[in-house]
């Protein structure tokens, strides 16, 4: 089976963060399964000579083009939309990992109208909004796309009904929940030395990262030799994390490495005493999903798409926002025998719930069924 994934962008960066990881993680297991998957998107911060594959998948990038001043709404390539069409005709399926953009809406409505098999993955990125561009999106392409699509996939009921609001009066009748999974991890060798906590996320308002600086006054009070990392790409928080650690006065106790690959991110998630991420309304994050498979014991708050299944799980702690409940939960699992239970649950749960085969043996019959659609 040949499959096109098509998603927003890829950078070195990793700028649009989970989408991109689970595109290539979806590729990479139909690859191991025998099938051919290969990656659409747009490339962005790469020098030459331009990729031809990413992570071993085949990948087709092109350069993007900054048309609109709207973030990744607003960048697109001509090249790519004129390929478009072809290269939905290579595929049998294509899976698009939709948002409102001027990339995955052109290649979606593409293999729409070449009648090709399209499941839609849309990762928590199309729900209602009261935004004009969202509006004229939604009557344009997007409410024609989730009815005519083979199957909408969805990770939680709250997505699943912010997609039936979006559609409207029609029922949404094709779709099907599908979770996130992660590939199976060495776990992390025992941990020696001073206590390491990872912030790993992009750095936006919504991931709360000044909450995880603000919580380390009360971990180093208990533990003044801990080590505080904070990376990921910047989307507005950077200058605030800087100045919030400035402020406390702990340069020292902080590093804040930017943008890391994924090879640098599971190396620090080998070295982590607790993994932590603050964010509010976060659908599923597949940060979360690679500390789990490495064996780190987890911070998140309540409305985390994987809170519940963390607490009642034993692999971490799930607690409501703001720096005073990160550092209790910190400070909880910094205790050995209560680390040492958290990353074992953690593993357990992520071969036993999140594993890619599981992943996989749920989206194949979907491609099936629409196939013989």
């Amino acid at each position: 089976m040949r499959v096109l994934h098509a998603v927003t962008l890829h950078s070195p960066s990793h700028a649009f963060g989970g989408p991109v990881r689970v595109a290539l993680n979806l590729a990479e297991g139909l690859r191991a399964r025998g099938h051919e998957a290969r990656l659409l998107a747009l490339g962005e911060g790469f020098g030459k000579p331009w990729p031809t594959e990413v992570e071993g998948v085949p990948a087709k990038l092109f350069p993007a083009r900054r048309l609109l001043p709207l973030g990744f709404s607003g960048i697109t390539s001509p090249a790519l939309l004129a390929s478009a069409g072809r290269l939905v005709r290579e595929a049998d399926v294509v899976h698009v990992h939709l948002a409102r953009d001027l990339v995955t809406l052109p290649v979606a409505l593409a293999a729409l109208r070449a009648g090709k098999p399209l499941v839609l993955q849309t990762h928590g990125m199309v729900d209602p909004s009261g935004k004009l561009l969202a509006k004229v999106l939604d009557a344009v392409a997007v409410r024609r796309l989730l009815r005519g699509a083979d199957a909408v996939l969805y990770l939680t009921p709250y997505e699943r009904e912010g997609l039936e609001a979006v559609v409207g009066a029609v029922p949404l009748a094709r779709a099907v929940r599908l979770v996130n999974g992660t590939p199976a991890q060495e776990p992390r060798p025992p941990l020696g030395g001073p206590p390491r906590i990872l912030y790993s996320a992009r750095l936006q308002a919504r991931k709360r990262p000044v909450d995880f600086v603000d919580a380390a006054p009360a971990v180093l009070a208990v533990h003044p030799d801990a080590r505080f990392v904070v990376a990921g790409p910047d989307e507005g928080e950077l200058a605030a994390v800087r100045a919030r650690i400035a402020t406390l006065g702990l340069s020292d106790r902080f590093t804040v490495p930017g943008a890391l690959s994924s090879e640098a991110v599971r190396t620090e998630l080998r070295r982590a005493d607790v993994y932590v991420l603050p964010s509010v309304d976060e659908p599923f994050p597949m940060s979360v999903l690679e500390a789990l498979a490495v064996g780190v014991p987890v911070v998140l708050t309540h409305s985390n798409g994987l809170a519940k299944d963390v607490a009642r799980a034993g692999a971490g702690r799930v607690v409501d926002p703001g720096a005073e409940g990160v550092a209790a939960a910190v400070l909880a699992l910094l205790d050995p025998a209560a680390n040492g239970a958290a990353s074992r649950a953690a593993r357990v749960l992520a071969a036993e719930s999140f594993s890619m085969d599981a992943v996989l043996d749920e989206l194949l019959p979907v491609y099936e069924r629409a196939l013989r659609g």
